[in-house]
C-alpha cells in the first residue's frame, strides 16, 4: 500500500470522508444530539476554527516561503515551528479533520463520527508518516527536538 504515500492531496481525502459522512447520514439517520434536525451554528463554530488553522498555517508556510504542496514534502526548504505550529505539527490536517467534524454536527449525525476516524488513520499512515521521513532527512537533529516536543495532532497548553 506504500505506493499511496503523498499520491492523493489531503483536501481530496477529506472530500472523500465528507461524503461518506452525507451519504452514511441518509442511510442511518441516528443523530448524534436526539430532538435536533440540524446543529447548524456548533457547526458554523467548529468549521470556522477549521478555517483558522488551515489559513493561519498556509501564513506561517508562505512567510518561511517553503513549500505547501504536500504531494511533494521532499521540497520543504524551511522547518516552521512557530505558531500554530507550536500546538500541532499538522495544523492544515487539524483543520480539515474540524471541517469533519462541522459536517457531522451540521447533519446531526452518530455514525459519521465513524469518518473523521478514518481519516485520521489514512493521514496519519499515507501522509503524515512520509512527510516525517523527508523532513527527518532534510532538517536532522532539530526535526527530532521539535517531533519530540509537539504533537501530531494537537496539544492544548
Amino acid at each position: 500500500m506504500s505506493f499511496l504515500e503523498t499520491r492523493i492531496p489531503p483536501p481530496v481525502v477529506m472530500l472523500f470522508f465528507a461524503t461518506v459522512i452525507w451519504w452514511q447520514a441518509d442511510l442511518t439517520q441516528i443523530p448524534l444530539i436526539p430532538g435536533y434536525h440540524s446543529l447548524f451554528w456548533p457547526a458554523v463554530l467548529v468549521f470556522g476554527t477549521g478555517a483558522l488553522f488551515d489559513l493561519i498555517s498556509l501564513k506561517h508556510f508562505l512567510k518561511a516561503k517553503t513549500t505547501i504542496n504536500p504531494l511533494s514534502p521532499e521540497k520543504a526548504s524551511q522547518l516552521v515551528s512557530t505558531g500554530i505550529y507550536a500546538f500541532t505539527r499538522n495544523p492544515m490536517y487539524v483543520g480539515l479533520l474540524l471541517w469533519l467534524l462541522a459536517i457531522c454536527l451540521y447533519l446531526n449525525t452518530l455514525f459519521g463520527l465513524l469518518a473523521p476516524l478514518g481519516f485520521v488513520a489514512y493521514i496519519n499512515r499515507f501522509q503524515i508518516q512520509p512527510e516525517e521521513k523527508y523532513l527527518q532527512q532534510l532538517f536532522g537533529e532539530s526535526y527530532l527536538s521539535y517531533k519530540q516536543q509537539v504533537p501530531r495532532w494537537l496539544i492544548i497548553k
